[in-house]
């Protein structure tokens, strides 16, 4: 991957994948069910999205709406489909649990992180919820794989969340213990955005519904997607 902006895209299907990668798109997140924020998707469909592109895939690994692992079974569950799916071919994954006290479950964590044997992945927007986010990251710190944390800076989004995102930019680029993986700029982002950010030295963003201007029952639009590109690229 070239030096540019880093361009992530939500797709849902092969379709969506497809456009997104005309559009100009350097890497999809792989789900299902946005009406539960995304999960992760079967192995059949793993294979066909990964079949009809051929840019970096990272497929999430969920079973339930939101950020906890769920009981025993639930996670036994969750497990089995991350081996199912790494079985099939996917090297790359996003992931992130919490504890009911807003701590990262590191028993979830660490468990599923061992299925995927080193593959890179992305811990999502749970650090948006986290009790402590600083104290998260230096809990995870050395977790083999982890090289991207999505985040919008705050839960209600990218508008709330710029004076964090740009506060943890700067500790990055201070090279601060538990700031090395990438920050991947996510939730309620809008072109508008993107001045701020890259001025504070962000080179990583995430969009899902401003792929899709008629909304979630529609296919990624290659023409919002190459907007993007567009605009990140000027």
């Amino acid at each position: 991957m070239s030096n540019r902006a880093v361009l992530e895209v939500i797709a849902l299907d092969e379709r969506d994948a497809v456009a997104a990668q005309a559009g100009g798109a350097d890497r999809l997140e792989l789900v299902t069910d946005m009406a539960a924020d995304g999960l992760s998707p079967s192995r059949t469909g793993f294979t066909a999205v990964r079949a009809a592109v051929d840019i970096p895939l990272r497929v999430m690994l969920r079973l339930t709406d939101g950020f906890a692992a769920g009981d025993p079974g639930q996670l036994d569950a969750l497990v089995a489909r991350a081996s199912e799916l790494r079985e099939a071919g996917a090297d790359e994954f996003v992931l992130g649990f919490l504890t009911a006290h807003g701590d990262p479950d590191l028993v979830a964590v660490e468990r599923l992180i061992a299925v995927l044997d080193g593959c890179r992945w992305t811990f999502h927007r749970a650090i948006d919820r986290a009790a402590d986010r600083d104290a998260l990251r230096k809990q995870l710190a050395d977790l083999p794989g982890l090289d991207t944390y999505l985040t919008a800076g705050a839960p209600t989004g990218v508008d709330d969340g710029l004076p964090v995102l740009k506060s943890e930019a700067a500790r990055a680029a201070s090279g601060e213990p538990g700031y090395e993986p990438q920050i991947l700029v996510g939730g309620g982002l809008r072109l508008d955005h993107l001045p701020e950010l890259r001025a504070a030295g962000l080179t990583a963003f995430h969009i899902g519904g401003a792929a899709r201007p008629q909304g979630w029952t529609q296919p990624v639009s290659l023409e919002a997607v190459r907007t993007w590109r567009e605009a990140l690229d000027a």
